[in-house]
């Protein structure tokens, strides 16, 4: 499982170096002499804005990029949040190297929104943009 935020940063994008990290634990776990594939997770904040509640909550995230950090006295990277509506997510999303890379994709949604909230982002993503990039 790896998360939004990786304890390095080598200059690339997030995403690029999140795939190049789960390359480097797939390459390590054969040389350790494992037989079966190991799965991967990564997670990612995605809102779709579909209508106003939507845009007042994430709408400002649209413009969100990685983010250079410290924690415990080293460099980070944080990935962005993804917020658009369905068409420019799918194509966003059709880009992150990590994503397509992983087996399984977590999302990360702030619970303090409400159950009402959490299903529709879920239900929203599940319907437009799920099925166009082949998730299931």
């Amino acid at each position: 499982m790896s998360s939004t935020l990786l304890s390095e940063d080598t200059g690339v994008p997030f995403h690029q170096l999140q795939a190049e990290q789960i390359d480097l634990f797939r390459a390590a776990w054969t040389r350790a002499g494992h037989t079966r594939t190991p799965r991967v997770s990564v997670s990612r904040s995605i809102f779709p804005i579909v209508n106003d509640l939507d845009r007042s909550y994430f709408g400002g995230e649209g413009r969100s990029e990685d983010q250079i950090g410290h924690i415990d006295g080293g460099i980070a990277r944080f990935g962005k949040t993804y917020a658009a509506p369905p068409e420019q997510l799918i194509d966003q999303l059709a880009k992150d190297e990590a994503i397509a890379s992983a087996d399984t994709l977590l999302l990360t949604i702030p619970n303090q929104l409400g159950v009402d909230y959490c299903s529709h982002v879920l239900e929203t993503l599940l319907n437009d943009v799920a099925p166009a990039l082949g998730w299931r």
